[in-house]
Parts: C-alpha cells; sequence; structure tokens
C-alpha cells in the first residue's frame, strides 16, 4: 500500500506532470485555455424536471417514515395485548415490529437525506 502512495505522491509532485494540466493562455477558453484544462460545467436539471423530482423524493420519504410510525405503533399495541393476555408471541413479534420500524424509519431518513443531498450537489449546491 505505500508503494501505491509513493508512487501517486511522486506523480503528484512532478513538474512535468504539472505542466501538462496546466492551461495555455494562448488558446481560446474550451480548447484548452482560459480558465484550466478542464472546461467549466455547471450540471443542472431543467426546472420542468426538478420540481416534479423533488416532489416525488419527498413524498416517497413521507409515505416511508409515516409506514414506519404506523408499524411502531402496531408494534406497541401487540406488546400490550400480548403481556396482557399472556401470549408471549404475540408480545415477542411486537417487539420485534417496534426495533424494525425504527431501523426502517433510520435508514429511510439517512437515505432520503443522502439521496437529496446528492441531488443537490449535482445541480451546484442550489
Amino acid at each position: 500500500m505505500s508503494q501505491i502512495m509513493e508512487t501517486l505522491n511522486n506523480i503528484a509532485a512532478d513538474p512535468h506532470w504539472q505542466l501538462l494540466a496546466a492551461d495555455d493562455p494562448k488558446k481560446p477558453e474550451g480548447e484548452g485555455g482560459g480558465g484550466g484544462p478542464v472546461p467549466g460545467f455547471d450540471p443542472a436539471l431543467p426546472a420542468e424536471v426538478n420540481n416534479p423530482v423533488k416532489k416525488i423524493l419527498g413524498w416517497t420519504a413521507g409515505l416511508g417514515l409515516a409506514g414506519a410510525v404506523l408499524g411502531g405503533l402496531l408494534g406497541w399495541a401487540f406488546v400490550a395485548v400480548g403481556h396482557n393476555t399472556e401470549r408471549a408471541q404475540l408480545a415477542a413479534r411486537g417487539k420485534q415490529g417496534i426495533l424494525w420500524s425504527l431501523i426502517g424509519a433510520g435508514g429511510i431518513g439517512v437515505t432520503s437525506a443522502l439521496v437529496l443531498s446528492f441531488y443537490n450537489i449535482s445541480k451546484g449546491g442550489n
């Protein structure tokens, strides 16, 4: 692993490689000059696509979290009924339902946050 890191460090520190990546002020922008070796690009979705995608992502996350909350409430109901009627299996299933509802809600929350943040990053931070 250290040989790979040393090689990458040598490549990054080599002045010849840096000259290859430098921009040429004599060339017009877009042909290797002006703004650097890589032309500027601002990825963005059209407004016709942007709003429906945000709405779909919001509804999906909201419905998923509502389902997780409903599953947790049903789990608590199963625990209460199972303990009061001395049905151990029902109470155990209720406890599992509560646990999986919490895990599902956390997964939905993290996933929706990641998707929305990557979506916003790809739009240029707007």
